[in-house]
């Protein structure tokens, strides 16, 4: 059933914004609709209710997916990551468990996104330019010859590279900054440890499951509410929004009528 799971495998393909919208596009489930398809895949294997489940999941992994934009990584790319960690999920769900698929799903989502940041991304990108390039490999040669610059030595080297003393001093500063891992798996316990980014970057003040599937449920909720008002005729429109719909200036029933 593993070969079979990944075929389902989502990626965003061609344009991103098409692809965001058709995974916004499919319906949300029902307490009651994810746990029978649930039960469909978990007792019988049923691919299809796999698919309607990861189907209507694919937005969770977009808003995820949105928190990891400032590591300079392709976010087709993060999706693409995030999708295979709610395959994951949606294979080991257990619908006796008692909670929903999202509150299950969000640790591997978020599992399979930092292994590709881990693999991918570098903290100190020491040059990133042409000039900062051969600023770097002047600056190692000299450096070789002359160990740690004091002032007057930054700006004799300066002067040798074309550049400023700003400059030289940024450079130097870069070549002797470590990297620092993203995810530590040290076992040292010791308070000199440095705590890694993965720990202090994380929100721990809310539920970030509960938070999206309340988002979307309230979504949803007004889209529902706009297309019901469509089919009403202007005055039952214009008394709704009176009575219920106007948060500054509601009307009684009198006023209305």
């Amino acid at each position: 059933m593993t070969d079979k799971m990944q075929s389902l495998a989502l990626a965003p393909v061609g344009n991103l914004d098409s692809y965001i919208r058709a995974a916004n596009a499919w319906p949300m489930l029902s307490a009651d609709e994810e746990r029978a398809l649930a039960e469909k895949l978990h007792y019988h294997g049923d691919l299809e209710a796999a698919k309607t489940l990861i189907l209507s999941h694919l937005r969770f992994v977009v808003h995820i997916a949105r928190n990891y934009a400032g590591y300079g990584l392709p976010q087709a790319d993060l999706i693409q990551e995030g999708n295979i960690g709610l395959m994951k999920a949606v294979r080991r769900f257990n619908p006796e468990v008692g909670v929903r698929l999202v509150s299950f799903a969000v640790h591997w989502i978020k599992a399979e996104i930092h292994e590709y940041v881990l693999r991918n991304w570098r903290i100190v990108k020491v040059a990133t330019t042409k000039a900062q390039r051969k600023l770097f490999f002047n600056l190692r040669k000299t450096k070789q010859r002359l160990g740690w610059f004091n002032q007057d030595e930054v700006e004799m080297v300066a002067r040798e590279l074309g550049v400023t003393s700003k400059d030289v001093r940024e450079m130097e500063s870069r070549m002797a900054a470590q990297d620092m891992t993203f995810d530590l798996s040290s076992d040292d316990d010791s308070d000199s440890q440095p705590m890694a980014p993965v720990l202090y970057l994380q929100d721990k003040s809310s539920n970030f499951a509960d938070g999206i599937e309340d988002d979307n449920w309230e979504e949803q909720a007004a889209n529902r509410l706009t297309d019901a008002m469509q089919g009403l005729d202007e005055r039952s429109q214009d008394i709704i929004r009176a009575r219920w719909l106007d948060e500054d200036n509601k009307s009684t029933l009198q006023e209305t009528g």
